[in-house]
Parts: C-alpha cells; sequence; structure tokens
C-alpha cells in the first residue's frame, strides 16, 4: 500500500465509521465475556491452589501461571491472527479458554494441582487475544474515532469485572463433590458465548486483503520498534499496567494485615475495578478533545497520587482512595499509551507491531505479580507505594520531551 493511500485512510471521515462503530460494539460484547476470565481465576485460584497443593507456598501459582500465559501467548496470538485474520483467531482463542475452563474443573475434580495449574495457563494464553481487542477496534476506523473505539472496547471490562464474581457465586457449588469447579464449567460457558459474538466480526476490504497476503510487508521489526515514539509508547503502556498491577495485588494483604477485614479489603478491589474501567465511556472524548500524550500524562500522575495517598495513612478511606485513584489512573494512561502505539505501524505491519507491544506490557504484568507480594513482605506497605514513583517520573519526561521536540507520525 503506497504512503498516500495510509494518508486518506487516516484522514477518513468520522461519517465512514459505520463498521468501526459496529465492530468496537462486537468487540465491546466480547470483552464482557473474555475479560471475566481473569477474574474467574483471580477469585478461585488462590482458594483452590491452597487444597490441591502440597506446598502451600505454590497455593498462588495458578494465578501467576495465567499472567504467564497471557505474555507468552501474545506473540503466537498475533502470528495466527496474521495468517488466519482476526476473526478465525478470535474463535479459535474463544475455544482454547473453553477447553482451559474444562481442564481446570477437571484439575479440581480429580485433585490434581498439576492439571488445574494447566487449566490456568492455557487461560492465560486465551487472554492475550482478549487483550488485542483494543487495536482490533481501530482497524476499520478513522483516525478521529479511533480513541473512542479503543473506549468502547476498555468499557465492555466494566461489565467483565461484574460478570466474572457473579458467575463464581452462582456456579462454585454447581457440582456437589468438586467445590469451585462449576465456577470453571461456567468460565467454559462464557468462552462459548463470546465465541458466538466475535463470530459477527467483520474486517473491512483493506484488511481482508492484508490477510488474505497473510499480512506480509512492512518495515523490519527493530526499525518500528527503534522510533521515539513507539519507545513512548511502550513504556507508557508498561509503567501504567505493571505499577497497576503491583500496587492493586499487595493492597488487600496490606489491608489485612492493618487489621482490615477481608470484606473490607474485597470491597475495595471491587471499587478498584470499577474505577479502571468506568472513565472508558469518556476517555476516547477526552483523548480527542486534549491529545494522547497529555491524557497519558494525567493518567500516569493520578498514579503517583494514589501512591501519595497509600504513604499518608492507613485508614480504610486511605486504602480504597488509592485503589480508586488507582484504577482511573491506569484507564487514562494504558488507553492513552494504546492510542499512541496505533500512530507507530503502518496497517501491514499492525500484527508484529501490537505483538511486540503487548508482550512487554504483559510481561511486566507477570513480573509485577510475582515480585508485589515478596515486596510488601519485606518492605512494607510504604515500600511498594515509594517504589511508584521513579517510573512514573521517567515517564512523565519523556512524553514531555517528545512533545517538545514535536516527533512526527510515521507515515
Amino acid at each position: 500500500m503506497s504512503a498516500p493511500s495510509l494518508t486518506s485512510d487516516r484522514q477518513a471521515p468520522v461519517s465512514g465509521d459505520r463498521l468501526a462503530k459496529r465492530n468496537a460494539l462486537v468487540l465491546a460484547c466480547a470483552q464482557a465475556l473474555g475479560g471475566a476470565n481473569p477474574a474467574i481465576v483471580v477469585s478461585l485460584g488462590g482458594l483452590v491452589g491452597q487444597v490441591l497443593a502440597e506446598n502451600k507456598e505454590l497455593a498462588t501459582l495458578p494465578v501467576s501461571l495465567t499472567n504467564l500465559g497471557l505474555a507468552l501467548g501474545t506473540i503466537p496470538a498475533a502470528m495466527l491472527m496474521r495468517r488466519v485474520g482476526r476473526r478465525t483467531g478470535y474463535i479459535f482463542g474463544a475455544g482454547l479458554c473453553v477447553l482451559a475452563g474444562c481442564i481446570a474443573a477437571s484439575g479440581i475434580a480429580y485433585a490434581s494441582f498439576l492439571v488445574f495449574c494447566l487449566g490456568t495457563f492455557i487461560a492465560g494464553f486465551y487472554g492475550s487475544f482478549v487483550q488485542s481487542y483494543r487495536f482490533a477496534a481501530t482497524d476499520a476506523a478513522s483516525e478521529a474515532f479511533r480513541p473512542r473505539a479503543i473506549s468502547w472496547v476498555m468499557a465492555g471490562g466494566l461489565v467483565a469485572g461484574i460478570v466474572g464474581p457473579q458467575t463464581v457465586i452462582w456456579t462454585r457449588d454447581m457440582i456437589p463433590t468438586a467445590p469451585f469447579a462449576g465456577a470453571f464449567v461456567g468460565q467454559a460457558f462464557l468462552a462459548l458465548l463470546s465465541l458466538v459474538i466475535v463470530s459477527f466480526l467483520r474486517a473491512p476490504p483493506a484488511v481482508q486483503g492484508l490477510e488474505r497476503a497473510g499480512g506480509a510487508g512492512g518495515r523490519p521489526l527493530r526499525e518500528i520498534m527503534a522510533q521515539p515514539r513507539f519507545i513512548v509508547a511502550v513504556a507508557a503502556g508498561l509503567v501504567s499496567y505493571g505499577l497497576m498491577s503491583f500496587v492493586m495485588t499487595a493492597a488487600p494483604l496490606a489491608m489485612i494485615e492493618c487489621g482490615h477485614p477481608i470484606g473490607t479489603a474485597a470491597l475495595g478491589i471491587q471499587w478498584h475495578i470499577l474505577a479502571m474501567f468506568g472513565p472508558s465511556f469518556f476517555t476516547g472524548r477526552l483523548i480527542s478533545r486534549f491529545g494522547k500524550d497529555a491524557v497519558t500524562g494525567v493518567g500516569l500522575l493520578l498514579i503517583a497520587i494514589s501512591a501519595v495517598i497509600g504513604l499518608s495513612g492507613l485508614t480504610v478511606s486511605h486504602f480504597w482512595i488509592t485503589l480508586i485513584l488507582l484504577g482511573i489512573g491506569w484507564n487514562f494512561g494504558f488507553i492513552g499509551a494504546t492510542s499512541l502505539v496505533i500512530d507507530c505501524y503502518r496497517p501491514e505491519e499492525r500484527n508484529k507491531v501490537q505483538a511486540a507491544n503487548d508482550f512487554l506490557v504483559f510481561g511486566s504484568v507477570a513480573v509485577a505479580s510475582f515480585s508485589s507480594g515478596r515486596m510488601l513482605n519485606s518492605g512494607g506497605w510504604d515500600s511498594v507505594n515509594w517504589l511508584v514513583f521513579p517510573p512514573v517520573i521517567v515517564v512523565l519526561i519523556l512524553l514531555v520531551w517528545q512533545k517538545s521536540r514535536k516527533v512526527p507520525v510515521p507515515a
């Protein structure tokens, strides 16, 4: 595809976004179901691990393996979709989660910790397909509509935050002889519904042509990743998501250590999830009005402010305000960073660039989930919050530097 046609695609009028809006709604519905997958694993993985693992120190391994599967799945998922297309890839991914739920339920039924861990790892692999929904929503979109398309998909996560826990409540005792196995059967059922929904996804003609060609062409990945704009975009996404995971994982443990009830800690996480996805209804409009760099920067500042609140006291309100600001900051920072990544590639380069971005971002999430508990145990809640500031400051400096140099968007 020639450079002029690329430019005309980016300047397509918003009135031509009918297909993009349709796809964004389809993907938002799929996100509402697929996004419930990690909520189920996080809610029950540690409890099941405590029962099945001989070494109780490995109780949280199923949850960590889900994060690891997400990170490791990004590149294979992108390679598959590059060859067979988004829709077929998403149908395959949903089929994987059906399998994952059945394997995890079988692991519980037969009291096999290894089999249960295999199921949660495959569930994480499916998550790599779900995380790319936000990029897929922009395939048919004009430049003006792209931030809103991403926001629509992310808003589906708000529903997922309700669907996941409710699925656990409704189905955990469905199989009396195997407590919690029913919840993973429910996980498989949600994935089956998602499979039906993603089958309605439609690619624009230009993207269909790329998919038939196997997505070949474009610049070498090394050249794309060397762009200053890409480096800043990945850094912003990595810090936004990594710090959110790092602090969120430690917060409920810190609350319990401070003598707050388990129910209070759980309610704090619920408010955090609502804060993560609730702003998605207007984040895209804020980006359109104030710019990607500005909204991303505000998100990082909110994450830093949440750490200031966390350092200022140990009451329930301090923890809850920390978690709420952390969630809003993640939303602005992550959606803004995703919008910045889209500026860095041409249509024929989208799969490999998106995969590289997600591998780096979710690799950091996996590291954060493994290290957060250890940091809390060794240094306490204060040390967790103090570690927020250095990466936030570095990325804010990069954003200001990029803005001052007016780094051009690649053609």
